[in-house]
């Protein structure tokens, strides 16, 4: 039978995991063509996730888990599953219950039929609010814009990827990442699930718009070059009306037009180019960041340990 590792980043989510292993070991019994591994990655969880983890591992002996020292973010976490899964095809899904694992049954037939990436994407989110949900919006739209490469609009990281698809993922190493865009960059054939998202079942989410706006800002910068090439467009066709409005000021004393004092107007323009210098500086500086992180080559995680029910010893 082919195996199906299931990647499931856990940060603090001890009010959820009663409920999951119960659907887990549902969506087990009922699918007797696979043989599954479940692989959880503690992102340095600060309650009880990892013991509640380790605890279902006793009575569950496909459940392996990965605690990360500390919290290193879902990309990492990510990334640590793709590392040690170890299926012949992997489902990546979120610990809080939103992505309903009984759709994994349907991915893994569309696989079987021959595609590498059977994406979920959302057809209604419910117990978001408005704003969330058109920022997402805005956001998928910006990126489409940006880049040459489609992208998924309304779909999260619940998705089914062949062997093929996880070592190309692997081989991007890089520590900025944005897992979503390289799910479209690596290519392959594709195939689109639709679902209604639930709220969560329990505990609270751990994206406030703050950490939302980074990852917006870290999926563009990571991605595509499009604002640094936005700076240089404003600085020219800025540079073209400064030009002709200073043409404009020595010509017009030749037919009469006296000149004034202007403050306002001198005030306005000095305020304008001083803002868009630094929007542009504030542009060059996120990449520069990245390019500075880059070089550090430092490993996106570290481990703490690694607990594999099938081995008498524990990886620490």
């Amino acid at each position: 039978m082919k195996k199906i590792t299931l990647i499931i980043p856990a940060y603090n989510e001890e009010a959820v995991l009663p409920r999951l292993f119960e659907r887990l070991a549902t969506l087990q019994s009922d699918v007797s063509t696979c043989h599954f591994e479940f692989l959880f990655v503690d992102d340095g969880s600060t309650d009880r996730t990892r013991e509640l983890i380790a605890i279902e591992q006793t009575q569950n002996k496909s459940i392996q888990y990965i605690g990360l020292s500390r919290n290193f973010g879902k990309e990492a976490a990510m990334l640590a599953g793709f590392d040690h899964a170890t299926g012949d095809a992997v489902v990546i899904i979120d610990a809080d219950l939103q992505d309903p694992p009984e759709l994994i049954p349907q991915m893994i037939t569309f696989w079987q039929e021959g595609y590498d990436d059977v994406y979920a994407r959302r057809r209604s989110r419910t117990g978001e609010t408005w704003l969330k949900k058109k920022t997402s919006e805005w956001y998928y739209k910006i990126l489409q814009k940006s880049t040459r490469i489609p992208i998924q609009r309304d779909t999260g990281d619940f998705r089914l990827l062949d062997r093929r698809c996880v070592e190309s993922l692997r081989s991007l190493r890089e520590s900025q990442r944005n897992t979503k865009a390289l799910f479209s960059w690596i290519g392959y054939r594709k195939k689109e699930l639709l679902y209604d998202r639930d709220p969560r079942v329990a505990g609270e989410t751990k994206w406030n718009y703050r950490k939302l706006l980074n990852l917006a800002v870290d999926g563009i910068t990571s991605f595509t070059t499009a604002p640094l090439r936005l700076s240089s467009v404003l600085g020219v066709v800025i540079s073209v009306c400064a030009f002709i409005y200073i043409l404009y000021l020595l010509i017009r004393p030749i037919f009469g037009v006296p000149t004034g004092a202007g403050y306002s107007s001198l005030m306005a323009v000095i305020l304008f180019l001083g803002g868009i210098q630094l929007l542009s500086l504030g542009i060059i500086g996120e990449y520069i960041a990245r390019i500075f992180a880059e070089t550090k080559q430092r490993p996106p995680y570290l481990i703490a340990e690694h607990h594999r029910a099938d081995r008498k010893k524990h990886e620490k």
